[in-house]
């Protein structure tokens, strides 16, 4: 299994049971000594965007809702953004697969080459050593990401997805009852 790092994904494991966690995929934006921090992509929240960020809304990858990053400030808007070929920039913190992460206050056209995009309330973080431990405690399978991923059409099903196409004994989660005492 990978080490966290950015751009990697977190599914959580069946063990994980904290509401803000249970069947999530996570994509890792920063992972460094001091700690990490990602944003929920599997978890569209009933907010019209066009509402909220109306300059973004054509860009936005179906279905176009916000997305729930993460228990950690909800109130502050991340944008996670596709522009292939482009080198980071100002307006532009790349991670593998040009996929990166783009201020969301600015208008989409000022930074340009932004071919779709993803908007999450919140993010989700852990303190130094914390993910570490969580991923040795069996809470997170640490897998690689595909480039869709985060622009998954359907999010409700891609923490199953996501296990499937794993190798090894990791797929076999992906048929986990939601309650394992009623089987």
């Amino acid at each position: 299994m990978p080490e966290p790092r950015a751009g990697a994904l977190l599914v959580a494991t069946p063990s994980l049971i904290d509401p803000n966690f249970f069947r999530s995929v996570v994509l890792l934006m920063d992972v460094d000594d001091e700690g990490a921090a990602g944003v929920v992509i599997n978890r569209s929240l009933d907010m019209d965007a066009r509402e909220h960020l109306p300059a973004w809304w054509d860009l936005l990858a179906h279905p176009r809702r916000i997305f729930a990053g993460g228990p950690v400030q909800q109130e502050t808007a991340i944008g996670v953004a596709y522009r292939p070929g482009i080198d980071a920039d100002d307006d532009w913190k790349a991670i593998p697969g040009d996929v990166g992460f783009v201020d969301v206050s600015r208008d989409p056209g000022d930074i340009g080459g932004i071919v779709e995009a993803r908007i999450f309330a919140g993010y989700s973080g852990w303190g130094a050593g914390q993910l570490e431990m969580e991923v040795a405690v069996g809470s997170w399978f640490v897998v690689e990401s595909l480039a869709g991923d985060v622009f998954d059409p359907v999010p409700e099903t891609l923490w199953r997805r996501i296990l499937l196409r794993q190798k090894g004994s990791i797929s076999r989660y992906a048929n986990y009852p939601i309650d394992p005492s009623v089987n």
